[in-house]
């Protein structure tokens, strides 16, 4: 059975897992919140929110992981009764998350307009958050 503490927890996984991945893959960039940050609570460059920013990407990796779980039970089902169902769903929900920060996060929130490559390692980063956030719930931890 899929908790909302299994879902938090998960989203924690599943963001650092993420993060691993931007990393390893040279984007040592900080994440976009830090722009958000620096744009509406401050008034300096991005880099210097930069951790600041990382731990409220944490904060919403985390909300999302919650959000997730409490999306199983109304999508019709009580639990992800499998990990290829849990990993699929998962997939799926990283597909909704990178619209919501390609789309609307990124186009509307913040003045920025991601170069396809970037937008390409946006796409594979939440595919990655949704794949482990997938797993972990299926995998009945915490749950």
């Amino acid at each position: 059975m899929v908790t909302l503490l299994g879902g938090l927890a998960g989203g924690l996984v599943a963001t650092i897992a993420m993060t691993a991945f931007m990393v390893a893959l040279g984007d040592d960039s900080p994440p976009p919140t830090a722009l958000f940050l620096a744009t509406y609570v401050g008034d300096g460059d991005p880099d210097e929110y930069a951790t600041p920013g990382m731990l409220l990407h944490v904060a919403y990796g985390i909300a999302a992981g919650g959000v997730f779980a409490a999306l199983v039970p109304v999508l019709g089902f009580v639990s992800v009764a499998s990990v290829t169902v849990g990993v699929l769903w998962g997939l799926a929900y990283g597909v909704v998350l990178f619209a919501g920060a390609a789309g609307f996060w990124m186009h509307v929130v913040l003045p920025t307009d991601p170069e396809p490559e970037q937008a390409g390692g946006f796409l594979l980063f939440h595919l990655i958050y949704g794949l482990v956030l997938g797993g972990w719930l299926s995998a009945g931890v915490l749950g």
